[in-house]
């Protein structure tokens, strides 16, 4: 199935707006890991199948494996265990890729062929070009930034152009110029759910990555009420630390699986 379909299935038939980011750090890893060379596909593993059933999809972030020795043979594994032991969940790697489009070619095949992720995430700020090799894998899903969760994401995403802040130029751009095959999406943070509110009227029904819940801050109740299309779906709300370190004990797994269910259940009574 393509990147767009697997999600849609996962919002209808497993009624679930959660995204499971994979942000791993050693530092705070159970100490059963202490010595464990594939600790970060191992820790990731145990909870990525601990979660899946609470999961819309997951979002392993490419440097937390690429500072380590031999991490991004590990987020290859983890992928691969995800793509045979829970077909039916996407995986969006969240590299923020956007370079000149030979460069980029190169990171499309990075993303999609070598680690085998259904989507990417990608920075829009180069251009189409630099997109299109990304945009011409039509099965796979291409997450643009657009109004991102940081403090900092009013330093430029807010400047005005044309009577209208950059970020509203770029959704409308993706939505009605490089969404020809249907597989596009947008980073929203949770931290502005107005700005939230405002994007989701400009794009329609696409969906919507939500990173800022939790830890950052974001409210699941502002971002549920201004983020879902009208079937309650079109989110995927994220959270990393929040269900990644739910506990450093022994029962790290049953615990981030009980987090995961919380905050499913907290998001599904806003739809």
């Amino acid at each position: 199935m393509t990147f767009i379909n697997k999600l849609r299935s996962r919002w209808q038939n497993a009624d679930t707006l959660l995204c499971v980011g994979l942000d791993p750090d050693p530092a705070k890893f159970p100490d059963a890991f202490i010595d464990d060379e594939d600790a970060l596909f191992n820790f990731c593993r145990d909870i990525v199948d601990a979660t899946a059933e609470f999961a819309c999809a997951f979002k392993p972030q490419i440097a937390y494996f690429a500072a380590h020795n031999g991490g991004e043979a590990q987020l290859q594994r983890l992928i691969a265990h995800i793509n045979g032991a829970h077909p039916n969940i996407p995986v969006v790697l969240d590299s923020k890729r956007g370079d000149i489009g030979s460069t980029a070619e190169q990171y499309a095949v990075e993303a999609f062929d070598r680690f085998g992720a259904d989507a990417v995430t990608l920075n829009p700020y180069m251009g189409f070009d630099s997109a299109a090799p990304f945009l011409q894998r039509g099965d796979r899903g291409c997450v643009f930034l657009c109004h991102t969760s940081n403090p900092g994401a009013r330093d430029f995403q807010e400047l005005l152009v044309d009577g209208a802040p950059l970020y509203q130029h770029v959704a409308r751009t993706i939505a009605n110029e490089w969404n020809s095959d249907g597989n596009c999406a947008l980073v929203v943070g949770a931290t502005f759910p107005e700005e939230l509110k405002i994007i989701r009227g400009i794009v329609g029904n696409m969906p919507l990555l939500i990173p800022g819940v939790g830890a950052q801050g974001g409210d699941v109740e502002a971002v549920v009420s201004n983020g879902k299309t009208s079937d309650g779906t079109g989110l995927m709300i994220n959270s990393s630390r929040g269900i990644l370190y739910a506990s450093s004990s022994a029962g790290y797994a049953d615990a981030a699986a009980d987090a995961a269910r919380e905050l499913r259940d907290a998001i599904n009574r806003w739809r």
